[in-house]
């Protein structure tokens, strides 16, 4: 009898280390994705579409200091045709911000100057973890006070994210920040339904490791998954929110999107793209996405 309680004993013991191993490891998998450099970045996104136009723009780099000392690195680049309206422009997780290229023609060709940045951890800025909204879009609303201080006579300022720059975009709101608008494309409504979406599809149980996650990231790192959640205080916004999404997006699905537009206090749209994946709306129909934000711009008179 003795000799079956100590098997048991060992047994439990054994599942308790495992779980607690796999609970670490999952949690430093979720924060601690492999960033791309700005090389890796800029040649991914010149074997897609052309960005040859890109670097005979003018351009200027620059650092904006957080209040807990870390430097993200920033650049304007300047629209041909002098104007006072600006665009910041947040890229996705591991990316940096040779990712929102992509969306910088389209801004050019309606006058915009575009600022692009490397969220913290990515591009050229120090490695840390993400925190999935919680330090960004601190980070996102200083460089918008940033930008009201270096350029002068701004008469207008929007937002354009991707996947977690656009939740990024959409959870800087409740700072109250003076922006005129925000496009969010793919950005995720909270995080915990990309998780589950992303454990249920490599057929783990999503909801139980989902929660080893959630523990793994408040053991190691001190931070609540439930804080990673744009949607909180959304109800309050008045900026209006132009929601982008792929159809066929199984990474972040749409339904985020339709959750952000429907708890936000202002002015929102959603346009969906047909046969668009995770963050390739514009690469697949680049017309009927630029005729989006631009009547999205027309209906609430920034344009």
């Amino acid at each position: 009898m003795d000799k079956v309680l100590i098997a048991l004993l060992i047994v439990v013991v054994i599942v308790l280390v495992s779980l607690v191993v796999a609970m670490l490891l999952l949690a430093r998998y979720t924060v601690h994705g492999k960033r791309q450099s700005l090389e890796e970045a800029k040649k991914w996104q010149s074997e897609h579409y052309d960005i040859s136009w890109y670097d005979e723009l003018d351009k200027y780099e620059y650092i904006v200091r957080t209040e807990d000392k870390y430097k993200l690195h920033v650049q304007i680049v300047r629209n041909p045709n002098k104007t006072d309206k600006y665009v910041i422009l947040s890229h996705g997780y591991t990316d940096n911000r040779y990712g929102t290229l992509k969306y910088m023609a389209m801004y050019m060709n309606m006058g915009y100057n575009c600022i692009i940045y490397d969220l913290r951890g990515h591009g050229l800025n120090k490695r840390q973890i993400c925190t999935y909204t919680i330090q960004e879009a601190k980070d996102l609303s200083l460089i918008i006070s940033d930008t009201y201080r270096r350029y002068e006579n701004i008469k207008q300022l929007g937002l354009h994210g991707e996947s977690l720059g656009g939740a990024t975009s959409v959870a800087c709101l409740k700072y109250n920040p003076l922006v005129n608008w925000v496009v969010d494309d793919c950005g995720f409504a909270d995080l915990e339904n990309v998780l589950k979406a992303g454990y249920g599809s490599v057929h783990l149980p999503a909801d139980f490791t989902v929660m080893l996650v959630k523990l793994g990231i408040k053991m190691l790192y001190h931070m609540d998954v439930d804080d990673m959640k744009p949607v909180k205080g959304l109800s309050d916004n008045k900026v209006p929110i132009l929601c982008m999404h792929g159809e066929d997006d199984t990474f972040i699905v749409p339904e985020n999107s339709l959750r952000i537009a429907q708890e936000t206090g202002g002015y929102s749209e959603v346009h969906m793209i047909e046969k668009a994946g995770h963050a390739a709306s514009v690469l697949t129909d680049p017309i009927r996405y630029e005729k989006f934000v631009k009547d999205f711009l027309k209906n609430i008179n920034a344009i």
